[in-house]
């Protein structure tokens, strides 16, 4: 009898892990679901029976690779079966009820094997959705245990997480903070926006302290955050839009030497930007064909509402008066020719050509109903050459030099013949065409997971580079999505 191969033996581990990472978040999102749905309504309701058939129905897959199933949560990260999960905004949106109720009932690790009964699964979530805050959750772990003996819930067991267990690089712990200040600008932006459509007050504390996170963000750790830009995620283009120009915005200000006070209401501005478009119908927003004349005339009054919304916003906490300016002006081009077309001569303020220039930047590169994304680098190049677009060649030049000669998100193609998707540009190197990469297939044509760092201005000891861009790719060719590879 042969042996198996190396190769044979790390595709199989590959194969598993792989099954792990796209099971495990249809598991964690079906986990919430039921959590969510039990503590809404009783048992018997149909939504609630629906909720324990997916989650049942998930579990299963997975026991199909192993009889045991753990799911492991602490500091944000979650690992099925050992195999850590690359989570996107809908994976975050069910995790942080589940996270709450772990950490409120002292646990971090849930361990099912396959003999699980549905029936099971109903009692431990209605012992769950009973968890309040405890003073010593230690305690309170061993009650829940009980709590579930005594229901006859034998093949489900919680325990804490082990510490051991979540020691992560300095540069895994840096990506994480990230990605939780960008979703914590996603959920606050939905709110904003949801709140000015339906004429209620908007949370604005919880917005400053967003666009804080933000600020601190990009002036200690640039490269994380701006990285997450390429999520320009289609379904909540809205929301993760806004969040993008802010970022941007923030970055660019900071190359331009802004104070912090002037980035944190500059980062306000940008955030706030297109809050306007709350009050343009939504069939009109995610209209596929072209807008009739009529149409266009009413989008291109969403600068007015954004200065009407913002007004309102201030109202509750002391917006700056500049961001309500650069709502007004971001449409404008810096020769005025563009909407709203003002009634007195005027230069647009320095907030909105930098917000203009996040704007166009973010809103070419992604999809919508009505547009294929452009290539970063084609849309860098026309904002600079073509002086019809109305943008500050100054400004512009500056988000070059803040993402390179190959922006964030853009799919490439190496002389390793590796293909990769650009993470950003270290500000410490003067090179605009070596951006820091991450793999995702190698030289074979094997997926890479997870994708490995790289920077493409690392030397060989020959001094040669050790990776170059050959030439850039369209990533949905190879299946891939950008934001999906940098979350």
């Amino acid at each position: 009898m042969t042996s198996p191969s190396r190769e044979g033996l790390t595709e199989a581990v590959d194969q598993i892990e792989g099954v792990y990472r796209s099971e495990g978040k249809k598991f964690l999102i079906a986990f919430g679901s039921a959590l969510r749905t039990r503590k809404l309504y009783p048992l018997e309701n149909e939504q609630v029976q629906k909720s324990f058939d997916e989650l049942a129905a998930t579990a299963r897959t997975l026991h199909q690779v192993d009889p045991t199933l753990e799911m492991q949560i602490s500091e944000e990260f979650v690992y099925i079966n050992k195999t850590r999960l690359r989570l996107g905004l809908e994976q975050y949106s069910a995790l942080g009820h589940v996270m709450e109720t772990f950490k409120n009932a002292g646990a971090g690790i849930i361990a099912v094997d396959e003999a699980v009964s549905r029936e099971e699964w109903q009692e431990l979530m209605s012992v769950l959705v009973e968890v309040k805050p405890h003073e010593d959750p230690h305690d309170y772990l061993e009650e829940l245990l009980d709590a579930l003996e005594r229901l006859g819930v034998t093949h489900i067991s919680l325990a804490r997480a082990a510490e051991s267990d979540q020691e992560l690089d300095a540069e895994e712990r840096a990506r994480e903070v990230a990605r939780r200040t960008y979703r914590q600008g996603v959920a606050v932006t939905q709110d904003v926006v949801n709140s000015v459509r339906m004429g209620r007050t908007a949370n604005v504390r919880r917005m400053k302290r967003a666009v804080q996170g933000v600020v601190d963000q990009v002036l200690n750790n640039e490269l994380s955050l701006v990285g997450l830009t390429a999520i320009r995620d289609y379904d909540e283009y809205t929301f993760t839009h806004s969040v993008n120009v802010c970022i941007f915005s923030v970055a660019l200000g900071k190359r331009l030497r802004l104070g912090k006070r002037q980035l944190y209401d500059l980062g306000i501005a940008a955030l706030l930007h297109d809050v306007g478009k709350s009050r343009v119908p939504i069939e009109m927003i995610t209209k596929s064909g072209a807008l009739t004349d009529e149409e266009w005339h009413v989008m291109q009054s969403h600068p007015w509402f954004g200065v009407l919304a913002m007004f309102q916003i201030h109202k509750e906490g002391d917006v700056p008066y500049r961001g309500i300016v650069a709502a007004y002006e971001h449409h404008m081009k810096v020769d005025v020719t563009g909407y709203p077309r003002p009634v007195r001569r005027r230069t647009p303020s320095l907030f909105s050509k930098i917000v203009a220039v996040a704007d166009g930047f973010d809103a070419a590169t992604t999809r919508r109903s009505y547009q294929n994304p452009i290539q970063p680098d084609d849309v860098l190049r026309e904002m600079y050459t073509n002086r019809r677009r109305g943008f500050d060649p100054v400004i512009v030049k500056e988000l070059v030099n803040l993402v390179g000669m190959y922006p964030v998100g853009t799919c490439v193609i190496l002389d390793t013949r590796e293909v990769a998707i650009v993470q950003g540009r270290l500000p410490e190197h003067d090179s605009l065409n070596r951006p820091v990469v991450r793999i995702v297939i190698d030289a074979e044509g094997k997926v890479v997971t997870p994708h490995p760092s790289a920077d493409l201005n690392e030397k060989t000891p020959a001094g040669r580079f050790r990776r170059s861009i050959v030439r850039v790719a369209d990533p949905a060719v190879f299946g891939i999505k950008p934001g999906d590879v940098l979350m």
